[in-house]
């Protein structure tokens, strides 16, 4: 269980997360929804233990700065940040040297299949192009089999057949029982299995709502998203679309 409470987040005068508090169950998909700067990122980058912040953040009731807490977590960011001089199995081998994963390259070998990069494990990471180098990025949050993931705008710059795959993963990891929180500000890129939403907007959070919750009210995600950042209410929607 990942649990969020009173964090707030300063950069100076702007607060980029204000009192945010939310709790994911294990074995959960949960989509991180907002416009641009509404603290998606900030959030994500705290959770992970990149940022110092106020307020509480533990994994299993453990703090997730402690060793313990951050062998639990994996990250994907928005951005790779590959090393030119390692090759693909090289940068592979090197993150599992990180998390002492031991018989790795099975499972390694099986993402390479998955993301179509098994003909690229000689290249240099510099080598790869922008959508390689993102798949790369995705094997190597994968590769530790993290109890909690974390993705930032992960279908940045993939392929069709890619993202296919990497939602096949997500319904195997919710499967597994593992938590994922996906973070995007593209409403399209996440019509997969998910059991909940979160939207935020000017670093506070603006809606906390399961998929159950969203069908009673006969709603699509889009509707709740531009019903809270925008104020445009569903039945609004429903009347500009029947003037059509």
């Amino acid at each position: 269980m990942l649990n969020v409470s009173h964090v707030t987040k300063r950069y100076g005068k702007v607060t980029a997360c204000d009192d945010l508090s939310f709790t994911l169950e294990n074995g959960s998909v949960t989509i991180l929804l907002g416009p641009n700067g509404a603290g998606k990122s900030t959030i994500m980058k705290s959770i992970i233990g990149f940022l110092k912040f106020e307020g509480e953040i533990t994994i299993d009731g453990m703090e997730n700065k402690t060793s313990e807490a951050r062998r639990r977590i994996g990250y994907i960011p928005e951005l790779p940040s590959l090393y030119p001089n390692l090759t693909v199995s090289e940068h592979m081998e090197f993150l599992a040297r990180a998390y002492k994963l031991k018989d790795y390259k099975d499972y390694a070998d099986e993402l390479f299949e998955r993301f179509e990069l098994s003909d690229k494990k000689k290249k240099f990471g510099d080598e790869l192009s922008k959508g390689m180098q993102q798949k790369l990025n995705i094997c190597l949050g994968l590769l530790p089999k993290p109890d909690v993931l974390l993705l930032d705008e992960p279908m940045i710059g993939l392929d069709p057949h890619a993202i296919k795959q990497l939602k096949n993963l997500f319904e195997t990891m919710r499967s597994e029982g593992r938590t994922l929180l996906i973070s995007t500000h593209i409403i399209d890129s996440v019509d997969m299995l998910w059991d909940k939403t979160i939207i935020m907007q000017n670093g506070q959070k603006k809606a906390d709502v399961t998929r159950e919750e969203l069908n009673e009210k006969n709603m699509s995600l889009e509707d709740l998203f531009f019903e809270v950042t925008e104020g445009i209410r569903h039945e609004d929607m429903q009347n500009g679309e029947d003037a059509e």
